[in-house]
Parts: C-alpha cells; structure tokens; sequence
C-alpha cells in the first residue's frame, strides 16, 4: 500500500486556499511542490457524507493547474486519444497506468460504484489531464505515459514563485 505524508495544520489551511473550499476525505499528502506545498493530495474513495469520489489523486498546485488547464485549452487531449488507438504499446501503458489507479485507490476502500472507474478518462481515452498529471506527479515517472507528458510539456511549473511561501518556488522541502 502506497504510503501518503500526513497534512499538517498548515497543509490543511494550503489546501483550503488551493480548492476554495475546506478538503473532504483526505488520505494526505502523495505529491509536495520543490518549495515544501501540497500539490497533489490523495482522496478516500468514499467522501464522509457517503458519495463515491473518484479522483483518488487531486491536483491542487495553482500553477500546475493553471498549466493543465492551458495545454487542456490548447486541444492537445484529442491528439493524446487518437495516439492510444494508433500506438499500442502507449495503449497498454495507459492501461496499466489504469490498474496502478485501481490498485493504489482500492487500498484505501473498495467502493463497488467505482469498480474498474480510475481517473483522467483512463484507459481508453484522454479526458482531464489535471487528474494524469496529479497521478504522474504521485506515482512518480514511468507510471502514467500520458501524464508523464503532459508534465513535460507543462515545464518546471514549480519554479514560479509559489503563493504561499514567495520567492522561486525553492523553498523548504521537496518532491516526494
């Protein structure tokens, strides 16, 4: 079972103000930024109200959603889709980036509304690439293909100033 950081004090406030609202369901922490913040945190899979919640893997850095969200804009998914049904060693990848969600997801609680539903449109086309991303960043390089893309499209998003601790976006801390 894939181990998370626990969120701090601070962290909870940090992730309030990333989402806009209070966090629901929280695991903890499976990704920080260089300069010490959150920046994808693990979610149970079933809310405390009850609801199935799907996104096991949450991105919540600003800046790296503001970037998912400028390559989203930019039409690239379509692309990303049509090289699954071309590429099939992609294919099987992005499928196995799939049951790594499962696995990781299903350690913390099976929720049967959610059996073979991961994230992101995973594994037969690309829908959001914010979830990819968040499970990229998580799971670490040569999990998730497209994420791992996506990520390298997006450049050190880390290294703008963070709105938390200022500066360069170095800080204390690290990935993790």
């Amino acid at each position: 079972m894939r181990r998370f950081e626990p969120l701090s004090d601070e962290d909870l406030g940090v992730v309030a103000d990333q989402l806009g609202r209070s966090p629901r369901g929280l695991v903890g922490v499976a990704w920080r930024s260089p300069c010490g913040c959150p920046g994808v945190i693990a979610t149970e899979p079933r809310l405390p109200d009850g609801s199935p919640f799907p996104t096991f893997y949450y991105l919540t850095d600003p800046r790296a959603v503001a970037e998912c969200s400028r390559l989203e804009a930019g039409g690239i998914m379509a692309g990303m889709t049509a090289r699954l049904g071309r590429d099939e060693g992609l294919a099987v990848a992005f499928h196995h980036a799939h049951e790594s969600y499962l696995a990781d997801r299903a350690a913390y609680g099976e929720v049967p509304e959610l059996e073979n539903v991961s994230a992101g449109g995973m594994p037969g086309r690309v829908k959001c690439l914010h979830a990819l991303v968040a499970h990229a960043l998580a799971a670490g390089p040569g999990i998730n293909p497209i994420g791992d893309e996506a990520l390298g499209l997006m450049g050190p998003f880390w290294s703008r100033p963070c709105p938390y601790h200022g500066g360069d976006g170095a800080g204390r801390g690290g990935a993790s």
